[in-house]
């Protein structure tokens, strides 16, 4: 009976579990202050929570009140004339990205900073000396230090030894007489020499990337091919090799034609690069002279002069594997831990643009760092052209480690789609089979793309591209069953995933899009795809890979929901740090991820099972007070978690989702 009243859209939960607005939120005010003087403080904090509502675009989100068919899962709702009528005119609609949030930098938290040279032990070693702008006085710097968050250091427990020293937040763990590091020498042995992630900038490759001497010759000699005037009247742009329906049909007339795409235009050498023809097509005293002047360091091998066929390549052998999405912002490295001790298959990092790891920008880098769990990791580039692609690939083969590459052919903001990136190299097939053929050239890992159905709501042209991609040397493709348009309104399309997943063999196709239960895992794997890849699922309950494997629902409890959340606090201080930086870095992101697990909704609370992920939950109250807590869609809320798990957060601290309607004031 309470399943047919529940509105359209919304998840259905248990009638006795059901709440008010004001019911769910007087409740968490009741056990979170005291009680004296109650009912006056809660009129005067529902009068400001009022005032909050009125005039702020942090109010609570439209999705509480809609139709799912109006909702999308990143918190955008459809333009709907009618929706738009019933609400008042002032209140502006949360939706879409919060591009102008507050944002304050985890640096800026500490106001007297001490030296890192005295932190490492070597004051007089300090490159700026007098000039330097850091305290180089420990007395003086532990005067004004922030109080210590515990008794005990992650970096201290696990490693032996914390290099933050006197700056650690948990530093009474391991300071000693006179603010001396102590260093539990047994334990640091273990780890001499070794290092749990991988990936790492060294400076000099930043330096030679910064001043541009790193040396691509692969990629070059390739784009050389690419400038090489063809026998069709001098027009180039064409990759070699490239399939006789592709030089027949133009390419269709689409606003990206300004991006350059199309066969009148060939990719240009950059500047001060010998516009000469391919040294391996041609051979020509000139061409030969060129290749000759290419320096070279140590001595040349067969692997230098020969050139790996494909079949010679590593394979990527992850049919039916559990593949963890590569997730902007919430896929970091210690979400990828937990994911990993759930069990997720294969992991791949967040989204790298090539042009800032060209330009040696160590927060890209960061990116493409690997934890050592990470037994099958990859990176994923995105980029709109074939020469940044190319160099970018090549330098990821000569300098990480990992076991495939990923172009980002999916994403859908216009900030990437503006420039000809992500979805927008749908509709450029010249410059994607530039891509695709010049990556797969220069890489001894397997290639893989990530795709979706196309870029108009209607009009899917998944099923053109997926041949040729297979054509062009790509070892796997990825779908995600919703186009540009819808973003992620309304239910992916595995009809159409299935289609492909036929067109697609031999080659493995992987399908992506409203994975939240085992059933709906099961139901995705009787497509016939060869696998599944599951993102925001995930990050809603990444027990969900438990749940696959073991075919069974988990209630898991609050108590359970929280270790896993002091788990992601102690991976993030290891990763960032457990300096007051690195503290904060780590609340930033447990708050971004928590603007998604507040979606979840207990196994044992629910009327039927599975929980939809395109369902919004009501407002309900949990079986105990932190269960309730952790359904809160309010950011103070979450601030409340993040204190209990990180201490109370500094002074004029803001935050904000990424999301305008992943959460309200």
């Amino acid at each position: 009976m309470a399943a047919a009243v529940v509105a359209a859209g919304v998840a259905p939960v248990r009638t006795r579990f059901l709440a008010s607005k004001e019911q769910f939120h007087a409740y968490l005010r009741a056990r979170g202050e005291p009680s004296s003087g109650g009912e006056e403080k809660e009129k005067e904090e529902e009068k400001v929570e009022k005032k909050e509502e009125d005039g702020s675009c942090q109010s609570e989100p439209p999705a509480k009140r809609v139709k799912s068919e109006e909702l999308g899962q990143d918190g955008e709702n459809r333009e709907d004339a009618g929706a738009a009528e019933k609400e008042p005119a002032e209140r502006k609609r949360a939706r879409g990205q919060n591009k102008s949030r507050p944002c304050m930098k985890p640096n800026h938290y500490e106001q007297s900073r001490l030296c890192p040279s005295v932190t490492q032990g070597s004051a007089e070693k300090c490159y700026f000396g007098p000039r330097c702008r850091f305290l180089h006085d420990v007395g003086e710097y532990m005067a004004t230090k922030p109080a210590d968050l515990g008794h005990s250091c992650v970096l201290f427990e696990t490693f032996g030894k914390c290099i933050y020293g006197v700056t650690c937040r948990f530093a009474q763990a391991h300071l000693g007489d006179g603010y001396q590091n102590i260093v539990n020498t047994e334990l640091a042995k273990q780890w001499e020499g070794k290092s749990p992630v991988r990936n790492n900038l060294s400076k000099e490759l930043q330096h030679q990337l910064r001043k541009r001497k790193f040396s691509f010759k692969k990629a070059d000699q390739y784009l050389r091919g690419l400038a090489k005037p063809h026998g069709d009247g001098g027009k180039g742009g064409k990759a070699t090799g490239c399939s006789t329906e592709e030089q027949e049909v133009p390419n269709c007339t689409t606003p990206q034609e300004e991006l350059g795409d199309g066969s009148e235009c060939p990719v240009l050498p950059e500047q001060g690069e010998d516009p000469k023809p391919d040294a391996l097509q041609s051979p020509s005293p000139a061409a030969a002279e060129d290749a000759s002047s290419v320096k070279t360091v140590g001595p040349v091998t067969d692997e230098d002069i020969i050139k790996l066929r494909s079949c010679e390549k590593k394979k990527l052998d992850i049919q039916g594997k559990l593949y963890l999405a590569p997730l902007t912002t919430c896929g970091n490295l210690p979400f990828r831990r937990i994911c990993k001790r759930f069990g997720a298959d294969v992991t791949c990092g967040e989204m790298a643009v090539c042009t800032n790891l060209l330009q040696g920008q160590s927060s890209e880098w960061a990116l493409l760092k690997r934890h050592h769990s990470e037994d099958i990791f990859g990176v994923q580039l995105e980029g709109a052209f074939p020469d940044t692609m190319t160099k970018c690939a090549e330098l990821l083969n000569q300098t990480i480690e990992v076991d495939f590459v990923d172009i980002n052919v999916g994403c859908p903001i216009d900030l990437v789609y503006k420039k000809g990136g992500g979805c927008a190299l749908m509709t450029r097939s010249n410059k994607f089979e530039q891509i695709v053929r010049g990556m797969n050239s220069v890489l001894d890992v397997p290639l893989t793309v990530k795709i979706r159905t196309g870029v108009q709501e209607k009009i899917n042209v998944a099923h053109k591209i997926i041949p040729k991609i297979r054509e062009w040397g790509a070892s796997m493709v990825t779908l995600h069953g919703r186009s540009r348009e819808q973003r992620y309104t309304r239910g992916a399309d595995w009809d159409y995933i299935a289609e492909c997943a036929k067109i697609a063999s031999p080659m493995p196709l992987f399908g992506n899009g409203d994975i939240l239960s085992y059933e709906d895992a099961n139901r995705a794997m009787q497509t016939g795809v060869s696998g599944i890849m599951i993102a925001r699922g995930a990050l809603i309950k990444p027990w969900l890979f438990t749940e696959i494997k073991e075919q069974r629902h988990w209630d898991i409890s609050s108590s359970e929901r929280f270790d896993i959340l002091k788990d992601f606090t102690n991976y993030g201080l290891e990763h960032w740090g457990s300096d007051t930086q690195g503290v904060e870095k780590t609340r930033k992101f447990l708050l971004e991820w928590l603007s998604f697990l507040c979606r979840y909704i207990p196994v044992g609370l629910l009327e039927h099972l599975p929980q939809k992920i395109n369902e919004r939950p009501p407002y309900y109250m949990g079986r105990d007070y932190l269960e309730t807590l952790m359904a809160s869609q309010n950011v103070d809320d979450w601030i409340k978690i993040s204190e209990l798990l990180l201490g109370p957060v500094p002074t004029n601290f803001t935050f904000l989702p990424k999301h305008k309607a992943n959460s309200y004031r």
